[in-house]
């Protein structure tokens, strides 16, 4: 299983939220392999789930969570993206 830094984690996501309006509970996430990178809102629940944290390790590993986007960006494509949260939807 993959070891997110939590603080460091935390801190961009409240840093983030300052500046965009997320409802309670929910985080956004930028999502894309290119530079056109779409903006989704999921539950915070989704950060328990191995295949979300596998998502968040490749998001880790090529960007830190400190970045030009603002966000949490996750570098996978929209299909792959759909693929595990609609399991994870499915699962709540």
């Amino acid at each position: 299983m993959a070891i997110i830094r939590l603080p460091s984690f935390i801190s961009s996501v409240k840093q983030f939220h300052k500046l965009h309006s997320v409802p309670k509970g929910h985080l956004a996430v930028y999502v894309g392999e290119t530079d056109k990178k779409k903006r989704y809102v999921v539950p915070i629940a989704y950060l328990n789930h191995p295949s979300f944290q596998d998502l968040l390790q490749k998001a880790e590993e090529e960007f830190g969570f400190q970045h030009s986007m603002g966000g949490l960006t996750i570098p996978c494509n929209e299909d792959a993206f759909f693929h595990v949260t609609s399991r994870l939807m499915n699962n709540l």
